[in-house]
């Protein structure tokens, strides 16, 4: 498959299953607000470097996580219980960023949080639609992850823990406020075994795709995350 020039000047994007063998759609366009909510209205997402154009992406077929699904071990049921760490939702959505930016992770040189990607989702923040979830212990900033919420699909970003067990239970809180919130599934963006290990699973190509244009039907609610906070009880 060719790889397609995205316009500067318009706000476009090829059909996803024209992406190439590693999903690589098209290279080029600007980091809007509007560019980016019909990206991941078509399960299509960015991934560069800083400096260089900015590469769509639409892997297929599909790692996802229905909420409700999600696998708590035994041994984090164990942490839970024992009130170990506390939430917040959307108190410190740059700080999230920049963490998720700056951690180290093992067989990757840089990050592809670079800061006009950055200021992109600090501005979708704004408009109530990229959301953070921030993980404490002891008053301290541990882990947490961020994403954008797309109708009843969440679009997971990035998370980082700074000790065990913390970027886990990010995940375990969003799914609990996705459950209550009849919100449909995650989208992983990218197949890797730690997703899987949390109940994640392939979705069909075709199955994807019929999601995605259902889910542009459904009105964007987003009022909901700021009723949360850490006495909402999770499991």
């Amino acid at each position: 498959m060719p790889v397609f020039r995205i316009p500067d000047n318009k706000i476009v994007f090829p059909h996803p299953t024209l992406a190439n063998s590693d999903g690589l759609l098209g290279i080029g366009g600007d980091h809007s607000p509007e560019r980016f909510i019909l990206a991941y209205q078509n399960g299509i997402f960015p991934w560069s470097s800083a400096g260089e154009p900015i590469s769509w992406y639409c892997l297929l077929p599909r790692l996802i996580l229905y909420p409700s699904k999600v696998n708590i071990s035994k041994s984090m049921k164990v942490v839970i219980s024992r009130n170990k760490f506390h939430f917040t939702i959307d108190q410190h959505f740059k700080e999230i960023m920049s963490h998720c930016k700056e951690i180290d992770r093992k067989g990757q040189k840089g990050s592809w949080i670079y800061n006009e990607l950055e200021e992109s989702f600090l501005e979708l923040h704004q408009l109530g639609l990229a959301h953070s979830i921030e993980i404490w212990k002891e008053n301290v900033l541990v882990g947490g992850l961020y994403g954008l919420a797309i109708g009843k699909m969440f679009c997971g970003e990035s998370m980082f823990s700074k000790v065990t067990n913390a970027s886990k239970f990010a995940l375990i809180v969003l799914c609990q406020i996705l459950t209550d919130n009849s919100f449909e599934l995650i989208d992983c963006q990218q197949d890797t075994n730690h997703m899987k290990s949390m109940g994640a699973e392939i979705m069909g190509t075709s199955d994807f795709l019929n999601f995605l244009e259902k889910n542009k039907l459904y009105p964007q609610a987003n009022d909901f995350w700021k009723n949360y906070s850490n006495q909402n009880p999770i499991l």
